[in-house]
């Protein structure tokens, strides 16, 4: 795969990232666990909610690279440099009959933002849905996240305001 500034001969290379200069966007591999996890924690902490990190290393390893993997997660490097992440999983839709893609993280270290990259990650992963078929591609923003509501505008995302987001975990799973 030739990147745009360089070339890259990487097996997971997925994109030549148009016009950042430098960047590069691939699959992660087992390697980038460690990576990801600081990904995962900077990203909490951004939106206040670091006392609620569980994953560990090897959790990670388990669910992203083991036997039955549940997610897939791409990097965003700025020459060697890891400057983000997407995670992502299939969903599926039974209006449309077809996957969709959630995303379920996206995140550009701080120096890193304005340049495109979080731009850059999403049109791959949109690149994947459409590659695979899927009729949607959906994520969930903070209310208060107004920078990160007007860039996912800014792309023609549009926000569902008549839908609620429901979750059950800890004891509320348990008890059911």
């Amino acid at each position: 795969m030739i990147a745009r500034g360089g070339t890259s001969t990487c097996d997971n290379c997925r994109m030549s990232a148009g016009s950042v200069e430098g960047l590069r966007i691939v699959s992660a591999t087992e390697s980038d666990v460690a990576v990801i996890l600081g990904f995962i924690r900077k990203l909490a902490e951004y939106e206040k909610l670091s006392h609620q990190v569980a994953a560990t290393e090897e959790l990670l390893r388990q669910t992203l690279f083991g036997t039955r993997r549940v997610a897939e997660v791409l990097m965003a490097y700025l020459g060697d440099e890891a400057a983000g992440f997407a995670l992502y999983f299939h969903n599926f839709s039974t209006f449309l009959g077809r996957p969709g893609i959630y995303l379920e993280d996206l995140f550009v270290e701080k120096a890193q933002r304005g340049k495109g990259i979080g731009k850059a990650l999403l049109i791959e992963i949109a690149k994947i849905a459409k590659e695979r078929n899927c009729g949607r591609l959906e994520w969930a923003v903070l209310d208060w996240n107004k920078p990160a509501i007007d860039f996912y505008r800014g792309l023609g995302a549009v926000p569902l305001d008549d839908w609620t987001l429901f979750r059950v975990t800890g004891e509320a799973l348990e008890n059911l």
